[in-house]
């Protein structure tokens, strides 16, 4: 039996649920629209760029979880999946992960976007394995601040080392689908790494290496 990782955002979703969050937020009168425009697009932009401090970035993008009551962010969360998710997702990324379910693998999703928001995706794919940043939750609240590694570049293979020794998996014949030059760390540790609908810096490095590069986007070829 395999592991087969998949990336989440832009990998088996066509879209980025961090920022899409942070629009919903905008959307909904939850945040001061002009800032958090503002500033979610510049770290969305730092992420693409290879430059994002990850620290900072959640600083920003956890306040509004310690800002409402978990009752209310669940009501929220729950319109922000069908209006933002549903949308986004792709017939041909729930092939492939069906195509692994068949073979016996074991899957699991890796991504840096935080568990509140990736939680209930991974459930909706069917996925039943989840490693994703991890927030703070005391007495009944988030507290905004991110708890242990966050699940990043380097920190994807920290957390996955500490996952790996926890259940037993291994990495011998494993799979890694990714989109993005920030899970090269990652992509270089499997047997199989695929790169999907990359962005420039990681396509140049699939090409440079020998990776395959596939497409799970319904305007693209398969």
């Amino acid at each position: 039996m395999s592991l087969a990782l998949f990336d989440l955002d832009n990998t088996l979703l066509e879209g980025d649920s961090d920022y899409l969050w942070g629009r919903f937020l905008i959307e909904q009168g939850i945040v001061d629209g002009e800032y958090y425009e503002r500033e979610n697009q510049r770290f969305y932009d730092e992420y693409r760029n290879g430059v994002l401090d990850i620290y900072q970035f959640l600083a920003f993008m956890l306040q509004p979880l310690a800002e409402h009551p978990l009752e209310q962010l669940l009501a929220w969360r729950e319109r922000f999946l069908a209006e933002k998710i549903e949308p986004i997702l792709l017939p041909k990324a729930v092939a492939l992960l069906e195509r692994h379910r068949t073979a016996g693998d074991t899957l699991l999703i890796i991504t840096a976007t935080n568990r509140f928001i990736t939680a209930p995706i991974a459930e909706r794919l069917g996925v039943a394995h989840l490693l994703a940043t991890e927030v703070e939750f005391v007495d009944g609240r988030y507290t905004g601040r991110p708890l242990g590694i966050p699940c990043f570049q380097q920190g994807k293979v920290e957390r996955l080392n500490a996952w790996l020794a926890e259940t037993g998996h291994d990495l011998a014949d494993s799979w890694f689908y990714s989109d993005s030059h920030n899970d090269l760390p990652l992509l270089g540790q499997v047997t199989h790494p695929v790169v999907v609908d990359p962005d420039p810096i990681l396509h140049e490095q699939a090409q440079a290496r020998g990776w395959p590069i596939i497409s799970l986007r319904e305007t693209a070829a398969a």
